[in-house]
């Protein structure tokens, strides 16, 4: 199966504003490592430049107004009424170029959705993409464009049904609005819980309408979950309802602030989590359509993200030597041959354990009640 890996230059050089924590340069810096690995060589992977999305494709989810809106400010010629539209907000500053990065981060994820339409490749990692809060009209969480949702509506457009899995610690909101009533695009987050973290939704209870019932499942999890509770959650909830629904094409947000250490979050996990949740979804012999996400602590983020990849080439097996015996929850910074770039198992405390389980698995018993019965699940 081919693997593309889908980054261009331009996508590096629309930085958003120092004082925000979101920093677009981490995709390059993840293309720079994965190639100095030799992990974009192989006659089974590619490297593909994106298409820049045009008017009429975002359009196709966003309004005019509020486009027209991001590119006026972006020339300098902010209004006191762009704030409702999220514009000039703390967590989405205005800057130069931000609708152009945003209209590449777009491309980037539709072209690798193209590329699994075409039969071009099977597998395909946009780390540019995972921009889950925007939505038609407003920004909102470091997120202008939707480059989510209109990746899964081109897929859903060629008649693809879509699994959407989100593991960013936020909670999807503007994917979710998106489809909330439709079957042919399931939406699944699993997110630390929206008491304690921004947006402040994706509660168990938000289960779709309509049609759409039982096609948007949400996990929210307590601050503090570790690997094992984690991965329960997604081979007991998460991957029943994959196998029910049966998709053409899984799409994947792999954020990397559900790591421990994230500065904007609070989960505990380590990035073997990842190489555990891409291996059971790869088992399902899908076309899966990989995006980045958040992730605020760069160096954090760029070791996992190179480990997504080489996951995604079947190549992690190589290096099972090495897991454990670096990362950065070591403090080093060795990455010659692999070295260091699966964490330290971290094993939590009892009282982690007696807090935490509890909760999870009241949130899976209302899934098992709820959605279960929906996809035919008992």
């Amino acid at each position: 199966m081919k693997k593309a890996f889908i980054h261009c230059p331009q996508l590096d050089q629309y930085p958003y504003p120092d004082s925000c924590p979101f920093k677009t340069h981490r995709a390059g810096l993840v293309r720079q490592k994965i190639y100095s690995m030799g992990l974009l060589s192989g006659p089974d992977r590619i490297e593909v430049a994106p298409v820049k999305a045009d008017r009429s494709l975002l359009e196709q989810f966003h309004t005019p107004e509020y486009l027209d809106a991001m590119i006026r400010a972006g020339n300098g010629e902010f209004q006191t009424d762009m704030l409702y539209m999220g514009l000039g907000t703390g967590d989405c500053p205005v800057f130069r170029g931000m609708y152009d990065y945003a209209a590449w981060a777009v491309g980037a994820t539709v072209t690798g959705a193209r590329q699994i339409l075409d039969g071009k490749a099977a597998i395909v990692f946009n780390p540019s993409g995972g921009y889950h809060h925007a939505f038609a009209d407003r920004a909102g969480g470091f997120c202008y464009l939707n480059d989510v949702v209109l990746g899964c509506m081109t897929l859903a457009a060629a008649g693809k049904r879509v699994l959407f899995l989100d593991v960013d610690v936020h909670h999807c909101d503007g994917v979710q609005s998106a489809f909330y009533d439709r079957c042919d695009v399931t939406t699944i987050s699993i997110h630390q819980d929206g008491r304690t973290l921004f947006p402040g939704t994706g509660f168990v209870d938000e289960i779709g309408t309509g049609q759409g019932k039982g096609y948007t499942v949400n996990f929210p999890l307590p601050i503090g979950i570790y690997d094992d509770l984690y991965l329960e959650v997604f081979r007991q909830g998460v991957l029943p309802i994959i196998g029910a629904c049966n998709p053409d094409v899984i799409v994947l947000e792999m954020g990397a602030d559900a790591l421990a250490g994230d500065p904007l979050a609070g989960l505990s996990l380590t990035n073997n989590v990842y190489v555990e949740i891409i291996q059971a979804l790869l088992a399902f012999d899908k076309p899966l359509l990989v995006v980045g996400g958040g992730g605020y602590n760069v160096e954090n983020t760029v070791r996992a993200w190179t480990l997504v990849w080489m996951t995604l080439c079947g190549q992690q097996s190589d290096y099972d030597e090495f897991a454990g015996m670096g990362g950065v929850m070591l403090q080093t910074s060795d990455w010659q041959n692999g070295a260091g770039l699966r964490d330290r198992v971290l094993v939590p405390s009892p009282q982690q354990k007696e807090r935490i389980i509890p909760l999870v698995e009241e949130v899976l018993q209302y899934i098992a009640k709820t959605v279960f019965p929906i996809h035919g699940l008992s």
